[in-house]
C-alpha cells in the first residue's frame, strides 16, 4: 500500500545544543492564564476555569527568523509564552504525575490576528482563524527539563525593537503547568509529541512589518522573530 500523494513533512522543533529534533503531534494553547492579561482582555480571572484552543502543528516556526506579515489582518498581536513538550500522555492525569510527562520547555509566541478574533467573538463564531493561521506559532529550541530545573519564578518577557512590552513571572500563572496538563487530559487524550503553550502575561499589543521581537524566559534560548 502506498500514499496517493506525498506525505506531508513531520513538524518538529530543534533541541538546544544538539542536532536532535523533537517531533510534534499537536499544539494546544491555554487562554488567559495570567491574571493581569485576563483583566486587560476584559475578563475576571477568578471566575473561569482554564479553556483551550489549538494551532496546527505546521503553524510552528522552529527557531524563529523572518516571517511575513499575515494576510487578512490590520491588527497582529504578540503573546509570549512558555511552551512545554510532552514525552508521555494519557487521560485524567493527576496533578502530582503531570510533570513526569514533560520532556522539555521552550519560549514561544502565540501570534494573533486580533481583529479577526474580535469580530468572530462578537458574532458568536469560532475564532480559529484569529489564532491558527500559517506561521502563527514561532517557537525556540527545546531545553530538556533536567537542564532547566523547576518551573518556578523565572522571568518571562518580550521586547519589540528593544522596547519592553511584556514582563512577568512564570509564578504569575493562574493554573500551574501540572494543573494545566491535568485539566487538559480530562478533555482529550494527551500523547508524546504534544506541545502546550501555557498562556501569556499582560502587555500584549500590535506589531507592524519591519519590527523585531525578542521573546525570553530565564534559562531558555531566546526567540527572535522579525516581521517581514
Amino acid at each position: 500500500m502506498g500514499y496517493v500523494i506525498a506525505p506531508p513533512p513531520q513538524s518538529s522543533l530543534p533541541v538546544a545544543g544538539s542536532d536532535d529534533r523533537f517531533p510534534v503531534r499537536r499544539v494546544y494553547c491555554v487562554g488567559r492564564n495570567y491574571a493581569a492579561h485576563a483583566r486587560e482582555m476584559g475578563h475576571d480571572p477568578d471566575r473561569e476555569a482554564p479553556f483551550f484552543f489549538q494551532k496546527p502543528a505546521d503553524a510552528l516556526v522552529p527557531g524563529g527568523g523572518t516571517i511575513p506579515f499575515p494576510p487578512a489582518t490590520a491588527d497582529l498581536h504578540h503573546e509570549v509564552e512558555l511552551v512545554v513538550a510532552l514525552q508521555g500522555g494519557g487521560r485524567n492525569i493527576a496533578d502530582a504525575a503531570a510533570m513526569d510527562l514533560v520532556w522539555g520547555v521552550a519560549v514561544g509566541l502565540d501570534l494573533t490576528r486580533r481583529d479577526l478574533q474580535g469580530a468572530a467573538k462578537k458574532q458568536g463564531r469560532p475564532w480559529e482563524m484569529g489564532k491558527a493561521f500559517d506561521r502563527s506559532a514561532p517557537c525556540g529550541p527545546l531545553t530538556p527539563l533536567g537542564g532547566f530545573g523547576a518551573i518556578a519564578d523565572q522571568r518571562i518577557g518580550l521586547t519589540v525593537d528593544g522596547e519592553i512590552r511584556q514582563d512577568g513571572r512564570l509564578s504569575d500563572m493562574i493554573w500551574s503547568v501540572p494543573e494545566t496538563i491535568a485539566v487538559l487530559s480530562t478533555l482529550v487524550e494527551l500523547a508524546p509529541g504534544d506541545l502546550i503553550f501555557t498562556g501569556t502575561p499582560d502587555g500584549v499589543g500590535p506589531i507592524r512589518p519591519g519590527q523585531t521581537l525578542v521573546a525570553t524566559v530565564d534559562g531558555l534560548v531566546p526567540l527572535t522573530v522579525t516581521i517581514g
